[in-house]
This record gives structure tokens, C-alpha cells and sequence, in this order.
């Protein structure tokens, strides 16, 4: 299974602008901009993106957790928080906490604490944030 998003962008990093699309058309040239990233003008950016996968990724594998335990989450709210700093002159996610909020019904706190700890660790997004990105780089006429 392949899923693509692609991103566009035109002209110098602090007065240029970009966008980005999804396979899913979820994203049709989202516009995104120095000022949607690295300041507070209104619109998306790659790292709230990146936050938004670890949510629905961890969200979707803590209830794959919960089933094989043979428990069911009437309800799972997940959010990620991404730290992106500047660190010695280079930009970095220097870390992303998740806070989730589940209703589960007839769950001890340590039965629970323990999925979700197993969620966080081996959901796909988790995964790849700690793996090696590999890169295909070429020039267009």
C-alpha cells in the first residue's frame, strides 16, 4: 500500500509560497508559507501535518491495542504536541507529546497505562519518526 502527498514551492524561503496535495484530495494546493510555519499567519505547515498523523496513527493503533486485550474505547481523543526549535542555527523537532483522553469501560489504570505505552511505541507514525528517510533527489530542465 503507497500513499503520496506532494508539496510545490515557488521563489525564496521567507517571500515564497508553497502548497500541498494529497492522493486523497484531502489537500488540494493547501497554501503554506514562512509566515504559516515559522510565525502565527493563519494556515497549515508540515509539522502541524506531522502532529496531526501521530494523533489519528497512535488514536487508531491504542484501539487495535484495546481490541486485543478485549477491551472497546467508546471514545479516543488524542492530541500531539511538536516542539520545532531552533537549535544551533538548524530547525529540529526536538519532540512530540501525546495527551489522550479514553473512555473504556472496565479498564484498571496499569492495563490501560500499558497498551498505550505499546501504541506509542509501535504505531506506524511513531516508527518512522525514528527510522531512516530515504531520498531520491534529480534536476529538471
Amino acid at each position: 500500500m503507497k500513499r503520496t502527498a506532494a508539496a510545490v514551492w515557488n521563489g525564496s524561503l521567507k517571500e515564497g509560497k508553497g502548497s500541498l496535495s494529497t492522493q486523497s484530495g484531502v489537500l488540494t494546493d493547501t497554501p503554506y508559507s514562512f509566515g504559516t510555519r515559522f510565525a502565527e499567519e493563519h494556515g497549515t505547515n508540515p509539522e502541524e501535518l506531522i502532529a496531526a498523523a501521530h494523533a489519528g496513527c497512535f488514536s487508531m493503533a491504542l484501539s487495535a491495542g484495546l481490541g486485543k486485550a478485549g477491551f472497546e474505547a467508546s471514545r479516543i481523543k488524542t492530541s500531539a504536541f511538536l516542539d520545532l526549535e531552533n537549535v544551533e542555527g538548524s530547525w529540529r523537532i526536538t519532540a512530540i507529546k501525546l495527551e489522550t483522553a479514553c473512555r473504556i469501560p472496565k479498564i484498571s489504570q496499569g492495563q490501560f497505562e500499558a497498551i498505550a505505552e505499546d501504541a506509542k511505541a509501535n504505531c506506524p507514525v511513531s516508527q518512522v519518526l525514528k527510522t531512516n528517510i530515504s531520498l531520491v533527489a534529480k534536476l529538471e530542465d
